[in-house]
C-alpha cells in the first residue's frame, strides 16, 4: 500500500485508546469544537446499541459500553480545564487535585485577596468588578497553559501546577457567579 492510500484509511478506533485517538484529533490542547462535535456524532452513529439489536445482547453491552466511553471522551475534551488537565497526565504529570494542593505564596495571597473582597463587596457593581477581574486572571491563565501545552513552553510538571491553580480560580469564579445570582436574580 503507497503512502498517500495509507493515510486515505483512517484508523478505526479502540475503546481502551486515549481520549484524542479514540475521537480521532490530535494530542493538543486547541482543539476545533466543531470537529470535536462532528467526531462525537459519527462514533455514536456507528456505535449505537439499535444498530446491533440483530447481534443479540453481548453485542448491544458492548455498544453501550462504546456509547459511555465516546461521551465520557467527548465531556473530557470539550471542557478546556478536563481538558488541560487530562494533557497532564497523558504526558506523565497527573494533577492529582485531591491531595496535591501546594500552590505558590504569591497565588495563596492572591486567592486570600480575592476572597477577602468578595466577602467585603457590598453592591452589584463591587461583585461585578471582582468577577471581570478573576475572569481576566482565569484567561491569561488558560492562555500560559494553551501555550505551555501545545508549543512545549514548560515543563509539564510546571503546567500541571497551573492547572490546579486554575481549578482553584474555577472554583472561586463559581462563587462570584453564585454571588451575582443573589444580588441579581434576573441574570
Amino acid at each position: 500500500m503507497t503512502a498517500e492510500a495509507s493515510e486515505a484509511v483512517p484508523r478505526v478506533p479502540l475503546i481502551s485508546d486515549d481520549d484524542f485517538a479514540l475521537l480521532g484529533l490530535p494530542q493538543r490542547y486547541l482543539l476545533d469544537r466543531a470537529r470535536l462535535d462532528e467526531r462525537r456524532r459519527a462514533l455514536q452513529t456507528a456505535t449505537h446499541p439499535d444498530r446491533f439489536a440483530a447481534e443479540g445482547a453481548a453485542a448491544q453491552r458492548m455498544a453501550m459500553q462504546w456509547a459511555v466511553r465516546i461521551n465520557e471522551a467527548h465531556r473530557r475534551l470539550k471542557s478546556p480545564l478536563s481538558r488541560a488537565a487530562y494533557l497532564c497526565e497523558l504526558r506523565g504529570a497527573p494533577i492529582h487535585a485531591h491531595d496535591n494542593t501546594a500552590m505558590p505564596a504569591d497565588f495563596l495571597v492572591q486567592q486570600m485577596q480575592w476572597r477577602e473582597s468578595l466577602d467585603d463587596a457590598r453592591g452589584l457593581d463591587a461583585v461585578q468588578a471582582l468577577a471581570d477581574e478573576v475572569r481576566g486572571f482565569e484567561a491569561a491563565l488558560e492562555r500560559r497553559v494553551a501555550v505551555a501545552l501545545d508549543q512545549g513552553a514548560e515543563p509539564v510538571a510546571a503546567v500541571a501546577g497551573h492547572v490546579r491553580a486554575w481549578m482553584f480560580v474555577e472554583r472561586f469564579r463559581n462563587d462570584i457567579e453564585r454571588r451575582l445570582d443573589t444580588l441579581d436574580p434576573s441574570r
